[in-house]
């Protein structure tokens, strides 16, 4: 008999349809049944000795809330008989002059790794799922926008490396760390059949991007660490299973069903027995030729557009050329921006990175990226190259060409007739949350341009962390950071930009609520209270426009 193993999953929906993603425990027809009457069907597809359906659901009514079952070969499989949530729901897209409330961020331990020390505290979304399930019908999210580091496959919990010692030697590389496909989807089932979280994503729509811990720290940070991995023997195999697991657990949920309907890779390991190949030869071309492939996506939601920006795999990595996207990419996300920019009140930019950091740490990697582009000669470049890595100067700010671009679509896009209300660049990465605000010498958007920057959902934040980014921020570091700056010759940046909220610590969701051309933003952190329960308890909430 057929099984859940994973999921299920509601991932994609619009007014009238969405995708719900399963896991199987064999070959099977997956159902979605919904009690209005709505329903899709459609078998599963193999990879790697793996099953999985991602369930296409049409009929719906714009603006509801139904209740759905999963079948399997016609039997039912959720929700679980002795289930102790409510029913999971299908919740279409709302009308664009009502309200959409879209909840983000970053960088989830589902475990402490292994020999980990630090205090973790509660989760957020575990929190957040608590929350909507002891009042089902109060406010909860229309959308979950998961920034980054979903899953860490360089820091695996006790549990995990217990089962990865019983495959393998750990004393041969990559040690405890993810070595394969088979381990990447034991990361996935210690991170999503967490009972809240499963049940959370079974009932919340959800869009995700990977950044670095999805496939190892520091991933492609320069074309000298680039080189470095690929002359190891464990590289390979840890990179085409990091973006084959990433794209069937996370990147075909970001697609809407037409989207879907003229991808071929989809309909390639469809027609298949057994999609393995198909999907590897795929990850090996994404390796060998980034630019061929593409990981960025764009979702509208009424007057509401979400453009999700790979700030990882799209990389040029060559000093003489290095920019944060590949030219095609770049083209891609100034069409995606300015298409019918009339058509939408509120812009977001996700991406994993922030684009404003603290003074400080702007400076330090812009700083960086110009010695080791041999700005104070070739000796300062080795040391520039060692310091990159070992402070994890990778944002856009270590990408100065991009940051500008970056910065003058935006302008582009907030200026004139036609400019949304608000623009919002959305991040997480840095381990902690905070909103900054920019300028721009000469001119000033019609939008309201925001920095909003939300880490952890649930990890470690420790002291030298809080203390660091205090410090960042502060005026003596930013008068440091313009003489670190001028050593390395750095041309001053297209913007100027201030903090006007943060830096706050600890595990949290910040919140956008958007209604015509007005923005709220809310932060809320996970905390214990005196009784043991946890709570989300609400840190800031402004008007944004």
């Amino acid at each position: 008999m057929a099984g859940l193993r994973l999921g299920p999953l509601l991932r994609y929906t619009d007014g009238s349809c969405a995708t719900v993603w399963v896991e199987t425990n064999r070959p099977c027809t997956a159902e979605v049944r919904c009690a209005d009457g709505a329903r899709g069907t459609t078998r599963t597809f193999q990879i790697a000795g793996h099953h999985y359906a991602l369930v296409p659901v049409s009929g719906l009514t714009p603006g509801t809330a139904t209740e759905y079952e999963v079948l399997l070969d016609g039997a039912r499989v959720w929700p679980p008989p002795d289930s102790r949530f409510p029913p999971s729901v299908i919740t279409t897209s709302p009308a664009a002059h009502e309200k959409t409330r879209i909840a983000f961020g970053s960088c989830r331990w589902a475990a402490p790794p292994a020999g980990g020390k630090d205090r973790v505290g509660p989760d957020a979304l575990d929190t957040l799922s608590a929350r909507i399930a002891a009042d089902p019908e109060g406010e909860r999210p229309d959308l979950l926008l998961l920034l980054g580091d979903q899953v860490y496959a360089d820091e695996v919990s006790d549990a995990t490396r217990h089962w990865i010692a019983g495959r393998r030697d750990l004393a041969e590389p990559p040690g405890d760390q993810v070595a394969d496909y088979e381990e990447y989807t034991r990361l996935y089932y210690e991170s999503w059949l967490d009972p809240e979280v499963r049940w959370l994503l079974s009932t919340v729509p959800s869009c995700m991007i990977f950044d670095d811990h999805d496939v190892i720290d520091d991933w492609n940070t320069s074309a000298a660490w680039l080189a470095d991995m690929r002359a190891t023997d464990w590289w390979r195999e840890r990179l085409l299973s990091g973006l084959m697991s990433y794209w069937v657990y996370q990147q075909l949920g970001n697609l809407s069903p037409d989207e879907l309907a003229t991808d071929p890779l989809y309909a390639a390991v469809r027609e298949i027995p057994d999609g393995t190949d198909v999907l590897r030869t795929f990850a090996a071309r994404a390796d060998a030729d980034p630019a061929s492939v593409r990981w960025s996506y764009r979702r509208d939601f009424g007057r509401v557009r979400l453009v999700m920006v790979d700030s990882r795999a799209a990389r040029v990595l060559r000093e003489d050329s290095r920019t944060m996207l590949d030219p095609g990419e770049a083209a891609w996300l100034r069409e995606q921006i300015l298409d019918e920019r009339d058509s939408y009140d509120h812009l977001l930019i996700g991406t994993s990175l922030p684009w404003l950091l603290p003074h400080l740490v702007h400076d330090v990697e812009a700083w960086n990226a110009a010695m080791c582009a041999g700005e104070r000669g070739a000796r300062w470049a080795r040391r520039g190259e060692k310091i990159r890595r070992g402070a994890d100067l990778e944002h856009w700010s270590a990408f100065p060409s991009s940051f500008d671009a970056l910065a003058d679509l935006i302008a582009e896009a907030g200026t004139g007739p036609g400019a949304p209300a608000t623009v919002n660049v959305l991040s997480g990465d840095v381990h902690h949350a905070y909103v900054a605000e920019p300028s721009w010498p000469g001119r000033t958007p019609d939008a309201r341009v925001a920095q909003l920057t939300c880490s952890p959902v649930h990890n470690s934040v420790p002291l030298s962390i809080r203390l660091g980014f205090r410090f960042g921020w502060s005026a003596p570091a930013r008068a440091l950071g313009r003489r670190i700056a001028r050593h390395g010759r750095c041309a001053p940046p297209a913007v100027g930009w201030r903090k006007t909220g943060g830096p706050w610590f600890g595990n949290q969701l910040m919140t956008l609520t958007l209604r015509g051309r007005s923005a709220r933003l809310r932060l809320e952190q996970a905390r214990t209270e005196r009784d043991g329960t946890t709570a989300l308890r609400t840190v800031t909430d402004r008007e944004l426009a």
